[in-house]
């Protein structure tokens, strides 16, 4: 190596390729929600106690060394149930988010690849559908089903199924006209093929992102549908259900609502902060 090429080193001209490293903020979201999922596979690897046990003398006791989240009013460890509940209410947000997917891709490709008459039919559904809140719809189809585990993942499935159909529809119809649709239908391709392999991946495609929001939002409901009664049924470790349970004694043991409304609440935040970090890195990757 020369003088010249060991100068242009020093001074800066020659440079390795930076790494771009994560946000700060997209690391502990991510770092956050692989805790969950853990906790949701194996809560043993927290906590050893059983989030059923109960232990009266040990009633309402504040958070300290031995109960980190504090007792309920029948001397359960909050904490304990706090990570049970974490598989519940996981599996709750990522069935309505997989129901209310299921359901948009059905509807979309109805209104999309159906005709004019069919998109007029499935846009008028949507639109009667959007004239109820999401929390009225779902509470419709709760209060018809009756409360448990699969009654609420179907309602939150339901109500929230129109916002993701109309992403869907309007995905679709921008494909059904694209380049590499009309090259398919150009080669002999059959329908099916070309729906399975053309249409639907490259609809569904800009909507991971929403879909990883999604499981959040839906966790919310469903935690919403739990308070009001039409979720899990009491004793269950889940978080709408520890709210629920919880209300009554707000003023004497604060620490009931707080610990299950706080990891709503950072679940919530976590998977938006993780999935407008995706769709950043998509829109680089796409420019």
């Amino acid at each position: 190596m020369s003088f010249s090429d060991t100068l242009s080193i020093r001074s800066g001209a020659w440079r390795l390729p930076a790494l771009r490293l994560p946000p700060l903020r997209a690391i502990l979201a991510g770092v956050f929600l692989l805790a969950l999922a853990l906790a949701a596979i194996e809560p043993r690897l927290f906590t050893a106690a059983n989030p059923l046990a109960i232990a009266p003398r040990e009633a309402f006791q504040p958070p300290s060394w031995v109960h980190v989240f504090g007792t309920d009013q029948s001397g359960r460890d909050i904490f304990t149930r706090v990570i049970y509940g974490a598989r519940q209410s996981l599996l709750l947000g990522i069935g309505a988010v997989a129901l209310s997917m299921s359901v948009a891709i059905v509807l979309g490709l109805i209104g999309g690849l159906g005709g004019r008459f069919a998109e007029r039919a499935v846009s008028w559904l949507l639109d009667v559908l959007f004239s109820f809140p999401t929390l009225i719809l779902a509470l419709l189809f709760a209060a018809h089903l009756g409360s448990g585990i699969g009654p609420l993942i179907i309602a939150t499935g339901i109500g929230t199924a129109p916002g993701y159909a109309r992403m869907v529809l309007g995905q679709v119809i921008a494909a059904r006209n694209a380049g590499y649709v009309e090259a398919a239908r150009a080669l002999g391709h059959p329908p099916i093929r070309t729906i399975a392999r053309q249409i639907l991946p490259n609809a569904m495609r800009p909507l991971i992102v929403t879909i990883t929001m999604g499981i959040g939002q839906a966790i919310v409901w469903s935690s919403a549908l739990s308070f009001l009664g039409l979720g899990a049924k009491p004793p269950a470790a889940e978080w709408g259900t520890m709210l629920a349970m919880g209300r009554d004694f707000v003023q004497r043991a604060w620490w009931l609502t707080f610990f299950p409304g706080f990891f709503i609440v950072l679940t919530t935040l976590a998977t938006t902060v993780f999935g407008r970090y995706l769709q950043r890195r998509l829109e680089g990757r796409g420019a």
